[in-house]
């Protein structure tokens, strides 16, 4: 019971460090006046997020701090069954409490709204660039796939060792710099969720993609994976 815990307790902070760097730095940040970070500056918190916490608690949980890489891991045979429900449920209630976190802080502006989406993935009118919701769903299916494909690669026994957080953040980075303007990017259900909730709305009723697209993406990216040569089997 103690490692299980220890395990979903590294899972909860990561992903709220992950959702609390990654959408604080897109609402806050992200169209400072003159100084904003700008897609580029977003797509560089995730995968930062990702890195520094895949190195600083990677080796208590395995630093999933999402659902669709827990589902691939599952379903890559790198991950068991019985730590899958708890490791979801830890994953989205860190990304809930980074999204509180963030609402507290971003409310103290004068002005604040939800309105713009508060960093909520969306498709339709709701994608930044007015994408429909197939552009949506593909994006996510095989941006996840990927991004699993890169992440059992980097943890493979025979890859460089030490060097996977950044692969897999580089990864994450890549994935944003696609898609920010296709879904504002999710391939994570829980950082999808986290911010959601506090947007309401359009963001809840839209919410289903960025679970099902994610978890079936990164399914397919693991299984394709092992089909060309896991060196775990070997």
């Amino acid at each position: 019971m103690n490692g299980i815990f220890k395990k979903t307790a590294a899972e909860f902070f990561g992903t709220f460090w992950l959702v609390f760097g990654g959408c604080g730095s897109a609402v806050l940040a992200a169209a400072f006046p003159e100084l904003g970070i700008g897609f580029a500056g977003v797509a560089l918190a995730f995968g930062l997020t990702v890195v520094t916490m895949a190195y600083a608690v990677g080796h208590i949980s395995g630093a999933h701090f999402n659902p669709a890489i827990s589902f691939g891991l599952w379903a890559g045979k790198r991950f068991s069954s019985k730590e899958l429900i708890p490791y979801v449920v830890a994953q989205v209630l860190g990304a809930i409490f980074a999204g509180f976190v963030l609402y507290i802080i971003a409310s103290g502006k004068e002005g604040f709204s939800t309105s713009g989406g508060f960093a909520s993935n969306g498709y339709g009118e709701h994608s930044p660039g007015g994408y429909s919701l197939l552009s949506a769903l593909v994006a996510e299916v095989v941006l996840t796939a990927m991004f699993l494909m890169v992440i059992m690669g980097a943890t493979d026994k025979k890859a460089p060792a030490g060097f996977a957080p950044l692969a897999i953040g580089l990864a994450l980075t890549l994935i944003h710099l696609i898609s920010i303007p296709v879904t504002n990017t999710s391939v994570n259900p829980a950082r999808s969720t986290g911010v959601a909730l506090f947007a309401g709305g359009w963001a809840i009723q839209q919410l289903w993609l960025f679970w099902i697209a994610p978890i079936v993406g990164g399914i397919i990216g693991a299984v394709v994976y092992n089909w060309f040569g896991n060196s775990n089997k070997s």
